[in-house]
């Protein structure tokens, strides 16, 4: 990955994506498409992620999806592998199959799962995007062995996730996320952030090439980039 991957998305693109979630009528809720485009237009996370995905044709497994932007923003790049994102955040799935309808989204799924109960059957990619934090260590430990027992031969797992270095840019992450959690856009505070030891050693057990690297850009947040990928298949 490039060091431009740091930057948000541009502009136009993120307008163009950020488009699919105004309301159909007029004078109806714009919140998603505020939320949106200034995700899009301030966060390094896609163009990272986007990156790190790009060239892997396995279908991908979005964990904790939200409103299912990363579909979109997949689409709008050129790739095109079968996508499945699940949340608990029923609302926000029912939103998500709904604007993903409207914007003719090819091969694009959603499902209201709780990954703190279980996980979907999947043989793929997997992204996991700033939920690590919301499950307990015990319900960490469990989500990535099922993540990794999801890779296909050659496939990759791409995480974003706050991770606890002790410093500044964690507090302000902690404070950030119980906001989050008061003002009902997360459905719960967060519980244990990881350390970069902690994820590395699960990896490096597990036979994974990892990538592990600052990716907070110029937000606030102590936000890391994972890529782990499964060896490709022998021949």
């Amino acid at each position: 990955m490039t060091e431009q991957t740091l930057r948000p998305l541009d502009a136009a693109t993120a307008k163009g994506i950020a488009r699919a979630f105004l309301p159909a009528h007029v004078l109806g809720n714009r919140y998603d498409y505020y939320y949106t485009l200034a995700k899009l237009r301030t966060d390094p996370l896609y163009p990272g992620v986007l990156d790190a995905l790009r060239g892997c044709e396995a279908p991908l497994l979005d964990l904790g999806c939200g409103l299912g932007l990363l579909a979109h923003a997949l689409r709008v790049d050129g790739q095109t592998m079968p996508y499945q994102g699940v949340d608990i955040d029923a609302p926000k799935i029912e939103r998500a199959r709904r604007i993903a309808g409207q914007s003719a989204l090819a091969d694009a799924h959603f499902e209201v799962v709780d990954l703190a109960r279980g996980y979907p059957p999947h043989s793929g990619s997997v992204a996991i995007l700033d939920v690590l934090q919301f499950l307990t260590r015990e319900q960490q430990a469990a989500l990535l062995d099922a993540a990794i027992a999801m890779l296909a031969p050659g496939a990759r797992l791409v995480m974003r996730a706050a991770l606890d270095d002790g410093g500044a840019r964690i507090r302000r992450t902690r404070a950030g996320d119980r906001f989050a959690a008061l003002t009902g856009w997360m459905p719960d505070r967060p519980k244990h952030y990881p350390t970069v030891d902690e994820l590395r050693a699960r990896f490096d057990a597990a036979g994974l090439a990892v990538d592990i690297r600052p990716w907070f850009g110029n937000t606030p947040f102590n936000n890391w980039l994972v890529v782990a990928q499964q060896p490709a298949a022998p021949g």
